[in-house]
């Protein structure tokens, strides 16, 4: 260290300097004088001192006036009082009031090693603490970086879901729209069944966003052929669950999304693709979605006939409750305000263009 650790006060020229011989011969660097001096103003001007020992001149019962002022700059100084043992009740108040850390007979060297190996520790302990609050600002200010730019860069990629199901949604006119919607109607309905992690409710927003993404590899000539499919061409479509679970899952997105993508057509009974999952083996983030894509198209406007209104959608729930749909689920979409469907559906579309 650059500086003196101890700071020895003692007007006894031969007691200071056996003190002196004392803690420089135990590895302490001692700056040694006969009168306190005023203290530093700034801290970093002694970063090294880490105890002041004073020594009352005989007979004194009080410590030099500019201890207090030492104190207040220097709160982490240890400041050590070398008195006798029988002088050393009168300095107790000063022990009370935290002027002092310790008392200490200056016939005893030991301890007054002791009381300055304390100090060193007290130091070294504040110097720590320093530098882990130091560690922890530097800290926050990255994590508060980081986040902000977690939130810039979901944002980013919510926004590219959209425009990449959007696109999507163009290549059928029919149902353009349907995918933002959807996801909606999803992500409410979801936290209704009881759903609360964050993370997951965002996640089965992305997999009803997404749950469509497997058209992408389906033939326009069978995706939008106006007239009844033929079998083979049925076969087709039904690929397209598995299509998009496959490019979702090479981009390692999470368990819900991969499971509306790949569960969006199965039926509760059994009936339904490409796995014919029944009741609850069809996880429960693809059975909530069941129910809010029937929501979305009942209530869309297709051309072979004019949009119904959400009563007709919640007739038709009911009705294919426990065959198509999660029969618990039906029961917590209807024990919803219908306005909460209403809303979303407006917020949803009201910005799409005609098409």
């Amino acid at each position: 260290m650059n500086e003196a650790g101890v700071l020895l006060i003692v007007e006894n020229d031969k007691k200071r300097a056996e003190l002196d011989a004392f803690l420089s011969g135990l590895g302490v660097r001692v700056d040694a004088r006969r009168a306190l001096p005023a203290p530093p103003e700034a801290p970093g001007q002694r970063d090294g001192l880490f105890a002041l020992v004073v020594a009352p001149g005989e007979g004194q019962s009080r410590l030099p006036s500019s201890i207090k002022e030492w104190r207040r700059l220097h709160p982490v100084l240890s400041i050590i009082a070398l008195v006798g043992s029988e002088a050393a009740v009168r300095f107790i108040p000063a022990l009370e009031d935290g002027t002092l850390d310790h008392l200490a007979d200056p016939a005893n060297p030991a301890a007054v090693y002791s009381a300055v190996r304390n100090g060193r520790s007290k130091g070294e302990a504040r110097r720590r603490i320093d530098r882990s609050k130091e560690d922890l600002r530097r800290f926050k200010k990255e994590l508060a970086f980081h986040l902000r730019r977690s939130r810039e860069l979901e944002e980013v990629y919510d926004t590219t879901l959209e425009n990449f199901m959007a696109a999507l949604d163009l290549r059928d006119v029919e149902t353009y729209g349907h995918s933002k919607t959807v996801s909606r109607y999803s992500h409410v309905l979801a936290e209704a069944v009881g759903v609360r992690d964050p993370r997951a409710l965002d996640s089965i927003r992305k997999g009803a966003l997404l749950h469509d993404s497997g058209k992408m590899a389906i033939p326009d000539s069978i995706l939008k052929k106006p007239g009844p499919l033929t079998a083979k061409e049925w076969e087709v479509i039904k690929r397209h669950p598995m299509l998009g679970y496959g490019l979702v899952r090479d981009v390692k997105l999470v368990r819900e999304v991969g499971n509306i993508i790949l569960c969006h057509h199965e039926k509760y009974d059994g009936t339904g693709y490409p796995k014919g999952l029944k009741g609850e083996a069809i996880p429960l983030e693809a059975r909530v979605f069941a129910v809010a894509d029937t929501l979305d198209a009942v209530t869309s406007h297709r051309p072979y006939r004019a949009p119904r209104d959400f009563r007709a959608a919640r007739r038709e729930l009911v009705g294919n409750a426990g065959r198509q749909f999660d029969p618990k689920v039906v029961d917590v979409f209807c024990g919803l305000d219908l306005a909460v469907w209403e809303k979303i559906r407006f917020e949803t579309t009201r910005l799409l263009p005609p098409i």
